[in-house]
């Protein structure tokens, strides 16, 4: 009887740098209209918030696209120094995010607030928690890899989502969001499918589906509770912005 010795190769993480740099023609693409092109036309009025959020999440989309091209180089000792970085870059993302969500809200304390919060953190947790997985796995190459590609994965739905929706569904938002977020689940589902024979962090993909379709659901259905609402006010109304 003949065995299927046939062996599956693990995700490459020092290949990586090619898929990084689609990342960012997809989010140049989807932020031109709103963010980029505005400045050729010199229409651009940002405030301080804009420019800081943009700042910190080109910054961690450069660092994915440098670091696995150090890893290809040889490079480790600099590959680690840059990856300490992100000690201080991470809080100064969640604080970029923070600073604009509530600058977007203007302190204005919509009846659904609490529900459209699910989006923002949604983003917080799930790079929270592949961060982490990551630092607390940075000896373990193949673990390590995965949830770094899984901050990544992150950057893909809102660019992806504004291009769609302003090219495809101008007017509707909603089914720009629900095309988006299956573009979201069928990547999801390739990565789990090639993933499915491997011995050491096939479960990172997975995970990152379950949250998705965990903040997903309370965001699409519009799920709260008192205590989400009550902290949602609050955050409203701080003098932040």
């Amino acid at each position: 009887m003949k065995t299927n010795n046939k062996r599956v190769l693990p995700i490459q993480w020092n290949k990586s740098t090619f898929y990084f740099l689609i990342l960012v023609v997809l989010v140049v693409l989807g932020f031109w209209p709103t963010y980029f092109a505005k400045f050729l036309d010199g229409s651009a009025d940002f405030t301080f918030y804009f420019h800081f959020h943009a700042a910190m999440a080109a910054a961690w989309v450069a660092l994915l696209v440098l670091q696995p091209m150090l890893i290809k180089r040889k490079k480790v000792a600099l590959h680690r120094k840059l990856g300490k970085l992100t000690y201080v870059l991470l809080p100064l993302f969640f604080l970029s995010v923070i600073l604009l969500k509530h600058h977007s809200i203007g302190g204005k304390v919509s009846p659904n607030l609490g529900a459209t919060l699910w989006l923002q953190l949604k983003d917080l947790v799930i790079i929270g928690i592949m961060y982490g997985i990551a630092i607390w796995h940075k000896k373990d190459i193949q673990i390590h890899a995965r949830a770094m590609i899984a901050t990544g994965i992150v950057f893909i739905e809102p660019s992806l989502g504004r291009l769609i929706i302003n090219v495809f569904y101008p007017a509707d938002f909603t089914t720009g969001f629900i095309v988006t977020i299956v573009l979201i689940y069928a990547l999801l589902l390739i990565l789990i499918f090639l993933e499915r024979k491997q011995s050491k962090g096939r479960w990172i993909f997975p995970l990152l589906g379950v949250l998705y379709i965990l903040f997903h659901w309370l965001y699409l259905f519009e799920i709260s509770f008192l205590a989400w609402d009550a902290l949602a006010r609050w955050f409203a109304l701080l003098p932040l912005t």
